[in-house]
């Protein structure tokens, strides 16, 4: 099997770890909260054996990467974008084609929208392209619940609660808004009772599903007791600064070269104003492929459907002509 190998570079005054693996066209895969690299184990060796270079990030405040402090303010969408084209800059690069998860779903979006001339193509898993958005969409909580947003934006409580027990919280995490989780399961996630502590909403499983196993779970938790959760939760606490600093962009259309893709059982989709953003996202987005619906997938797309999402980004990238390496 393709060997995943590891080293730090420098990417806009940040040393970040990466993992990377294979020769050929630079495809990057960027990771969502709480997760890190590890994220893309298995399309890291997928896509490098279809004749890619793959390089998958522990971006800014996880993994092995830098932190950039405890302010909110250094990690706002420029920042995040930032970051990822002082990477290909390291290597050497010109293009990439940019995959994203969750958070970097939107950072891949951005990078597409930003810089263009640096972005092949973009897919985007579980979030859809959305230039600018509103933080005051994030406190939608009702009156008898609270939006887990809006209580992540709150520095200090949520990071407090779940480093009490690191691997505990990740175990929960990861099967509540899985595609496994009873539907009643994952929408107690997203909205929770006033009073009750974000990781006490969450369920714990008897058994992990198939596709987590105990190794796996290690490994993550091993990041987040060394890096805690401040670094991943301000990319929720900077919402504010990026309504302001994202003015540019309001409304820009997305002119790269697109494919989303979304988990039938995602608890995104039941977020609100989610349909009009998809609605918005295809009208902005004249290059936009048909939307992929994985059925039956929560929202950790890479783990839950490992075969499909290969299968769809092989095929996006041949649709491209990104030619890859010969055998």
């Amino acid at each position: 099997m393709t060997e995943i190998t590891h080293r730090f570079v420098e990417a806009n005054g940040l040393r970040m770890h990466i993992a990377e693996a294979g020769q050929g066209p630079l495809v990057v895969l960027l990771h969502g909260f709480p997760e890190c690299w590890y994220s893309w184990r298995r399309q890291i060796v997928a896509l490098a054996e279809a004749g890619y270079h793959v390089v998958a990030p522990d971006q800014r405040g996880y993994g092995q990467t830098d932190s950039a402090g405890e302010d909110a303010e250094k990690y706002t969408r420029l920042h995040l974008a930032g970051d990822i084209v002082g990477l290909i800059d390291t290597l050497g690069e010109q293009q990439m084609v940019v995959v994203g998860h969750d958070w970097g779903a939107l950072v891949a979006w951005d990078l597409a929208m930003m810089r263009p001339d640096r972005v092949r193509g973009v897919v985007a898993l579980n979030f859809p392209y959305w230039p600018r958005m509103e933080g005051d969409l994030f406190k939608v909580s009702p009156p008898d619940g609270t939006f887990y947003i809006e209580y992540f934006l709150q520095p200090g409580q949520a990071e407090a609660e779940m480093e009490q027990d690191v691997s505990l919280f990740l175990r929960k995490m990861y099967y509540t808004v899985s595609g496994e989780a009873p539907e009643r399961v994952s929408a107690a996630f997203s909205v929770f009772p006033s009073g009750m502590r974000f990781v006490d909403a969450l369920s714990n499983p008897d058994k992990l599903p198939d596709w987590l196993t105990e190794r796996d779970l290690a490994y993550s938790a091993q990041q987040f007791e060394r890096t805690g959760f401040r670094g991943g939760l301000n990319w929720y606490r900077a919402a504010p600064l990026n309504w302001e600093l994202m003015g540019a962009w309001n409304n820009a259309p997305l002119l790269t070269p697109a494919l989303y893709i979304m988990g039938e059982r995602d608890v995104v989709t039941g977020f609100p104003g989610y349909q009009e953003v998809v609605a918005n996202m295809v009208a902005a987005a004249p290059q936009l492929k048909e939307p992929l619906l994985f059925p039956g997938c929560g929202h950790w797309t890479q783990a839950e459907r490992p075969e499909e999402l290969k299968n769809a980004l092989i095929t996006f990238l041949k649709d491209l002509a990104y030619v890859p390496t010969a055998s």
